[in-house]
């Protein structure tokens, strides 16, 4: 079926970014895989590229675009070429919607030009060590100094996605006790300046998947963060991060969904060169199942994608649906890679074989963005159950 949910922007788009891999990614993809990560300037390429302005608005040295559709192409393009960005996902999906809509003017002003240059790369740190989705316990303190000029920062994060190469990241703290009504109570967001005295990047964790991504500890000893770097209100960070969540989800459901596709391109090449009992793999009646088994699966996670794709822009996507597409993309695509690998015998299980590589980076999409069985939870509440 033809897809309508891309104009010809975004398919000039999707040409730019693949020239753009084909020609600075595939050809080194293999040493940054190696390293665990990709070399810091390549952000500083993706800036002149212009990937990190899309969304930010022309007076601030964007492009002042409001559709996430463009992110959803570099998904697709990224997956198609079996390569990854590194961190940078976390920098535009994640963080950027939280600086356009919590920012002031003098914010905006003071951190916008440097993250669409790539000249400052920003994380976001929730999860706590202990805590994992239970945001509000978590244990991080900011407290407002004597003479109201700065806060102290204490305390320690996990799972930091780009953790390593941030200059700035968005830390979840408490500024108040929680209270015995609402646990969600009492804490803000702060944009911390990784120059600060007291702040560390600890271990860069050593992960399954995603080699490529940054992932790293932070902690926090009496960091003082100017009262200028709180975002957004006091004590009202939990609720500006459940507005940020569905779209993280709907970026995590296009990536599964890309991944699967992917997955079914790079198995219909290897059967169709491998030759078994003197025939090509792809010959046999049981491959040919497989695939087209995948492939309808496949189409359906499509559909689910591009019709949350149009309900974002739209504004009407909401966090039940977004919860109901992650849920079922992430599922389809770790049913069809685990497939796809099966097609590749042996040969699947080594790394030098991008399903392989699929297989391992795509386990976390059932856990990050909130656990499958959160997402159940979510999509149970709004039925009324």
């Amino acid at each position: 079926m033809r897809r309508s949910v891309y104009d010809e922007d975004h398919e000039a788009f999707r040409e730019t970014i693949r020239a753009f891999i084909e020609s600075e990614v595939v050809p080194v993809y293999d040493t940054w895989y190696a390293q665990g990560q990709v070399p810091r300037d390549f952000y500083r390429k993706l800036g002149e590229l212009g990937i990190f302005g899309i969304e930010v608005p022309e007076e601030y040295g964007g492009a002042g675009e409001e559709s996430f559709k463009f992110q959803a192409v570099i998904s697709e393009e990224v997956a198609r070429a079996g390569v990854s960005f590194g961190g940078s996902s976390v920098h535009t999906a994640l963080c950027l919607p939280y600086l356009l809509a919590y920012g002031t003017e003098d914010q905006k002003k003071r951190w916008l030009p440097d993250f669409v240059s790539g000249a400052a790369m920003y994380a976001i740190a929730m999860t706590e060590p202990g805590t994992g989705s239970d945001l509000a316990g978590m244990k991080t303190t900011a407290k407002l100094s004597a003479d109201g000029t700065h806060y102290v920062l204490n305390g320690a994060k996990t799972f930091i996605t780009g953790g390593v190469h941030a200059d700035r990241v968005i830390v979840c703290a408490r500024t108040a006790p929680q209270s015995s009504e609402n646990r969600r109570h009492g804490i803000s967001l702060f944009v911390v300046d990784a120059s600060l005295d007291g702040y560390a990047v600890g271990r860069k964790l050593d992960k399954l998947g995603l080699r490529t991504s940054d992932t790293a500890e932070l902690s926090f000893t009496d960091v003082k963060v100017p009262v200028a770097d709180l975002l957004g209100e006091e004590h009202q960070g939990f609720s500006y991060l459940g507005q940020n969540l569905p779209q993280e989800r709907l970026a995590i459901a296009v990536g599964s969904y890309a991944q699967s596709r992917a997955a079914i391109a790079f198995t219909q090449a290897y059967v169709t060169d491998r030759t078994v009992f003197g025939q090509s793999v792809a010959s046999f009646q049981n491959t040919k199942f497989e695939l087209a088994a995948c492939k309808a699966e496949v189409d359906a996670a499509e559909a689910v994608v591009d019709r949350a794709l149009d309900a974002h822009d739209a504004g009407e996507l909401t966090a039940a649906e977004a919860a109901s597409a992650k849920l079922f993309c992430t599922e389809v695509a770790h049913r069809v890679i685990d497939r796809c690998l099966q097609l590749h015998g042996g040969y699947g299980y080594m790394n030098e074989y991008p399903i392989a590589r699929l297989y391992a980076d795509n386990r976390v999409n059932r856990i990050y963005g909130g656990t499958s069985e959160v997402m159940k939870s979510i999509i149970a509440k709004s039925m009324g159950l």
